[in-house]
Protein backbone atom coordinates (compact mmCIF):
# COMPACT_ATOMS: atom_id res chain seq x y z
CA UNK A 1 0.00 0.00 0.00
CA UNK A 2 1.65 3.61 -0.47
CA UNK A 3 0.12 6.77 -0.40
CA UNK A 4 -0.52 9.82 -2.46
CA UNK A 5 -1.63 13.58 -1.38
CA UNK A 6 -4.72 15.84 -2.67
CA UNK A 7 -6.88 18.05 -1.51
CA UNK A 8 -5.61 18.12 1.96
CA UNK A 9 -6.15 14.00 2.39
CA UNK A 10 -3.42 11.69 2.43
CA UNK A 11 -4.98 8.41 0.75
CA UNK A 12 -3.80 5.05 0.57
CA UNK A 13 -3.86 3.31 -2.96
CA UNK A 14 -2.12 0.16 -4.67
CA UNK A 15 -1.30 0.00 -8.19
CA UNK A 16 -0.88 -4.10 -9.80
CA UNK A 17 0.15 -5.34 -12.87
CA UNK A 18 0.83 -4.13 -16.41
CA UNK A 19 -1.10 -3.43 -19.33
CA UNK A 20 -3.94 -0.95 -20.08
CA UNK A 21 -5.05 0.63 -16.54
CA UNK A 22 -8.06 0.42 -15.08
CA UNK A 23 -8.76 2.87 -12.49
CA UNK A 24 -11.11 0.98 -9.41
CA UNK A 25 -13.30 3.17 -7.60
CA UNK A 26 -15.17 1.29 -4.28
CA UNK A 27 -18.42 1.92 -3.22
CA UNK A 28 -19.69 3.76 0.50
CA UNK A 29 -18.25 2.01 3.53
CA UNK A 30 -15.82 -0.15 1.60
CA UNK A 31 -12.24 0.00 0.80
CA UNK A 32 -10.20 -0.98 -2.13
CA UNK A 33 -9.14 -4.25 -0.73
CA UNK A 34 -12.91 -5.11 0.32
CA UNK A 35 -14.78 -3.95 -2.91
CA UNK A 36 -11.65 -4.98 -5.55
CA UNK A 37 -8.57 -7.39 -3.56
CA UNK A 38 -11.01 -9.48 -1.72
CA UNK A 39 -13.37 -10.46 -4.44
CA UNK A 40 -10.70 -11.09 -6.88
CA UNK A 41 -11.15 -8.43 -9.22
CA UNK A 42 -7.63 -7.28 -9.05
CA UNK A 43 -6.30 -10.87 -9.84
CA UNK A 44 -8.71 -11.11 -12.49
CA UNK A 45 -7.43 -7.72 -14.51
CA UNK A 46 -4.07 -8.37 -13.86
CA UNK A 47 -4.20 -12.37 -14.92
CA UNK A 48 -6.10 -10.84 -18.49
CA UNK A 49 -3.35 -8.86 -18.87
CA UNK A 50 -4.45 -5.20 -17.56
CA UNK A 51 -3.21 -2.65 -14.93
CA UNK A 52 -5.08 -2.57 -11.69
CA UNK A 53 -5.12 0.50 -9.76
CA UNK A 54 -7.27 1.25 -6.93
CA UNK A 55 -7.51 3.56 -3.65
CA UNK A 56 -9.18 4.37 -0.80
CA UNK A 57 -11.75 7.10 -0.77
CA UNK A 58 -11.23 10.31 1.03
CA UNK A 59 -13.16 8.89 4.66
CA UNK A 60 -12.54 5.16 3.87
CA UNK A 61 -10.22 2.75 4.82
CA UNK A 62 -6.82 3.63 4.82
CA UNK A 63 -7.17 7.65 3.78
CA UNK A 64 -7.60 10.56 6.16
CA UNK A 65 -11.00 11.35 7.30
CA UNK A 66 -12.84 14.37 7.63
CA UNK A 67 -16.47 15.14 9.79
CA UNK A 68 -17.13 17.71 7.26
CA UNK A 69 -20.32 16.51 5.04
CA UNK A 70 -19.01 19.52 2.06
CA UNK A 71 -15.67 17.29 1.80
CA UNK A 72 -17.28 14.43 0.17
CA UNK A 73 -19.35 15.95 -2.99
CA UNK A 74 -18.76 13.43 -5.36
CA UNK A 75 -17.02 16.00 -7.65
CA UNK A 76 -14.38 16.38 -5.06
CA UNK A 77 -13.98 12.73 -4.89
CA UNK A 78 -13.45 12.39 -8.92
CA UNK A 79 -10.88 15.09 -8.18
CA UNK A 80 -9.13 12.58 -5.73
CA UNK A 81 -9.39 9.78 -8.68
CA UNK A 82 -8.15 12.55 -11.51
CA UNK A 83 -4.99 13.38 -8.87
CA UNK A 84 -4.36 9.83 -8.46
CA UNK A 85 -3.51 9.33 -12.13
CA UNK A 86 -1.28 12.61 -12.22
CA UNK A 87 0.70 11.25 -9.16
CA UNK A 88 1.10 8.38 -11.13
CA UNK A 89 1.63 9.78 -15.10
CA UNK A 90 -1.08 8.21 -16.75
CA UNK A 91 -2.53 10.03 -19.20
CA UNK A 92 -5.63 8.34 -19.87
CA UNK A 93 -7.45 4.89 -18.00
CA UNK A 94 -10.51 2.86 -17.78
CA UNK A 95 -12.65 3.94 -14.85
CA UNK A 96 -15.01 0.88 -12.99
CA UNK A 97 -16.73 2.49 -9.88
CA UNK A 98 -19.39 0.35 -7.88
CA UNK A 99 -22.67 1.97 -6.59
CA UNK A 100 -20.97 4.92 -4.58
CA UNK A 101 -17.59 4.38 -7.11
CA UNK A 102 -19.82 4.59 -10.13
CA UNK A 103 -21.06 8.20 -9.41
CA UNK A 104 -17.73 9.20 -8.57
CA UNK A 105 -16.55 7.59 -11.92
CA UNK A 106 -19.73 9.38 -13.51
CA UNK A 107 -18.60 12.79 -12.43
CA UNK A 108 -14.51 12.24 -13.21
CA UNK A 109 -15.84 11.21 -17.06
CA UNK A 110 -17.70 14.40 -16.73
CA UNK A 111 -14.64 16.81 -15.32
CA UNK A 112 -11.70 15.33 -16.82
CA UNK A 113 -13.13 13.42 -20.26
CA UNK A 114 -9.93 13.22 -21.50
CA UNK A 115 -8.33 11.69 -18.85
CA UNK A 116 -11.15 8.99 -19.11
CA UNK A 117 -11.11 6.16 -21.58
CA UNK A 118 -13.92 3.42 -20.94
CA UNK A 119 -16.40 3.43 -17.62
CA UNK A 120 -17.72 0.42 -16.04
CA UNK A 121 -20.59 1.16 -13.72
CA UNK A 122 -21.27 -1.09 -11.03
CA UNK A 123 -24.04 -1.09 -8.34
CA UNK A 124 -26.04 1.56 -10.13
CA UNK A 125 -28.11 2.31 -12.91
CA UNK A 126 -30.94 4.07 -13.23
CA UNK A 127 -30.52 5.52 -9.75
CA UNK A 128 -27.52 7.72 -10.47
CA UNK A 129 -30.62 10.25 -11.77
CA UNK A 130 -33.79 9.42 -9.80
CA UNK A 131 -31.82 8.79 -6.92
CA UNK A 132 -31.35 5.38 -4.48
CA UNK A 133 -34.09 6.45 -1.80
CA UNK A 134 -33.85 7.58 1.85
CA UNK A 135 -30.71 6.92 2.81
CA UNK A 136 -31.02 9.81 6.07
CA UNK A 137 -32.12 6.27 8.18
CA UNK A 138 -28.22 5.14 7.05
CA UNK A 139 -26.63 8.07 9.11
CA UNK A 140 -28.81 7.55 11.82
CA UNK A 141 -28.26 3.86 11.96
CA UNK A 142 -24.27 4.91 11.14
CA UNK A 143 -24.07 7.14 14.71
CA UNK A 144 -26.26 4.86 16.54
CA UNK A 145 -25.19 3.73 20.01
CA UNK A 146 -27.19 0.55 20.15
CA UNK A 147 -27.43 -1.14 16.87
CA UNK A 148 -29.50 -3.26 18.08
CA UNK A 149 -31.96 -0.48 18.41
CA UNK A 150 -31.76 -0.22 14.97
CA UNK A 151 -35.35 -0.79 13.20
CA UNK A 152 -34.40 0.22 9.79
CA UNK A 153 -33.10 -2.78 7.54
CA UNK A 154 -31.02 -0.90 4.90
CA UNK A 155 -29.81 1.31 7.90
CA UNK A 156 -28.92 -2.25 9.69
CA UNK A 157 -27.64 -3.55 6.59
CA UNK A 158 -24.69 -0.78 6.24
CA UNK A 159 -24.04 -0.61 9.97
CA UNK A 160 -23.31 -4.43 10.48
CA UNK A 161 -21.14 -3.99 6.74
CA UNK A 162 -19.02 -0.42 8.29
CA UNK A 163 -18.72 -2.40 11.87
CA UNK A 164 -17.30 -5.79 9.58
CA UNK A 165 -15.14 -3.29 7.83
CA UNK A 166 -13.74 -1.61 11.01
CA UNK A 167 -15.00 1.59 9.33
CA UNK A 168 -14.87 5.66 10.87
CA UNK A 169 -18.39 5.64 11.44
CA UNK A 170 -18.82 9.25 12.22
CA UNK A 171 -16.93 9.83 8.89
CA UNK A 172 -19.20 7.64 7.21
CA UNK A 173 -22.42 9.45 8.17
CA UNK A 174 -20.69 12.45 6.83
CA UNK A 175 -20.09 11.21 3.29
CA UNK A 176 -23.53 9.69 3.00
CA UNK A 177 -25.20 13.14 4.01
CA UNK A 178 -23.33 15.03 0.43
CA UNK A 179 -21.93 11.97 -1.64
CA UNK A 180 -25.18 11.47 -3.40
CA UNK A 181 -25.32 13.94 -5.71
CA UNK A 182 -27.64 13.33 -8.89
CA UNK A 183 -26.37 13.40 -12.50
CA UNK A 184 -29.29 14.77 -14.56
CA UNK A 185 -30.42 13.12 -17.73
CA UNK A 186 -28.97 15.68 -20.04
CA UNK A 187 -25.52 15.18 -18.21
CA UNK A 188 -25.36 11.84 -18.41
CA UNK A 189 -25.99 11.70 -22.15
CA UNK A 190 -22.71 14.11 -22.14
CA UNK A 191 -20.79 10.97 -20.96
CA UNK A 192 -19.37 10.08 -24.38
CA UNK A 193 -16.76 6.94 -23.17
CA UNK A 194 -17.66 3.51 -24.09
CA UNK A 195 -19.92 2.34 -20.84
CA UNK A 196 -21.31 -0.74 -19.32
CA UNK A 197 -23.86 -0.72 -16.45
CA UNK A 198 -23.83 -3.75 -15.03
CA UNK A 199 -26.58 -4.08 -11.65
CA UNK A 200 -27.95 -7.35 -10.10
CA UNK A 201 -31.50 -8.70 -10.40
CA UNK A 202 -32.70 -8.68 -6.96
CA UNK A 203 -30.72 -5.36 -6.41
CA UNK A 204 -33.09 -2.82 -4.83
CA UNK A 205 -31.27 -0.27 -4.39
CA UNK A 206 -29.26 0.48 -7.93
CA UNK A 207 -32.39 1.58 -10.24
CA UNK A 208 -32.31 -0.13 -13.90
CA UNK A 209 -29.60 -0.67 -15.33
CA UNK A 210 -31.40 -0.68 -18.73
CA UNK A 211 -32.49 3.40 -17.80
CA UNK A 212 -29.01 4.69 -17.37
CA UNK A 213 -27.75 2.80 -20.69
CA UNK A 214 -30.46 4.19 -22.75
CA UNK A 215 -29.46 7.74 -21.66
CA UNK A 216 -25.50 6.93 -22.10
CA UNK A 217 -24.53 7.86 -26.00
CA UNK A 218 -22.71 4.73 -26.07
CA UNK A 219 -23.99 1.88 -23.34
CA UNK A 220 -25.18 -1.32 -23.06
CA UNK A 221 -26.61 -2.75 -19.79
CA UNK A 222 -25.95 -6.14 -18.41
CA UNK A 223 -28.13 -8.24 -15.60
CA UNK A 224 -25.80 -9.87 -12.95
CA UNK A 225 -28.34 -12.88 -12.39
CA UNK A 226 -29.69 -13.53 -8.99
CA UNK A 227 -27.55 -11.29 -7.11
CA UNK A 228 -28.11 -8.11 -4.41
CA UNK A 229 -26.40 -4.65 -4.25
CA UNK A 230 -23.87 -6.91 -2.18
CA UNK A 231 -23.52 -10.09 -3.94
CA UNK A 232 -23.28 -8.50 -7.06
CA UNK A 233 -19.47 -7.43 -6.60
CA UNK A 234 -17.54 -10.73 -6.59
CA UNK A 235 -19.91 -12.04 -9.01
CA UNK A 236 -18.19 -14.22 -11.58
CA UNK A 237 -20.19 -13.25 -14.73
CA UNK A 238 -19.05 -9.61 -13.72
CA UNK A 239 -16.18 -10.04 -14.25
CA UNK A 240 -16.19 -11.83 -17.44
CA UNK A 241 -18.22 -9.41 -19.15
CA UNK A 242 -16.25 -6.71 -17.89
CA UNK A 243 -12.93 -7.99 -19.32
CA UNK A 244 -14.80 -8.47 -22.07
CA UNK A 245 -15.94 -5.35 -22.58
CA UNK A 246 -12.41 -3.55 -21.34
CA UNK A 247 -11.06 -5.84 -24.41
CA UNK A 248 -13.64 -4.28 -27.05
CA UNK A 249 -12.73 -0.96 -26.40
CA UNK A 250 -8.53 -0.65 -26.09
CA UNK A 251 -6.88 2.48 -25.16
CA UNK A 252 -6.32 5.12 -27.89
CA UNK A 253 -3.99 7.23 -26.96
Amino acid sequence: MDFFSHDGFDLAYMDEGAGEPVLLIHGFASSFRTNWVTPGWVKTLTEAGFRAIAFDNRGHGNSSKSYEPEDYRAQKMAGDAAALLDHLGIARAHVMGYSMGSRITAFMALDYPERVATVIFGGLGGGMIDGVGDWDTIAAALLAEDKEAISDERGRMFRNFADQTKSDRHALAACIKTSRDLISAADVARIEQPALVAVGTTDDIAGSPQKLARLLPHGEAFAIEGRDHMLSVGDRTFKKRAVEFLRAHPLRN
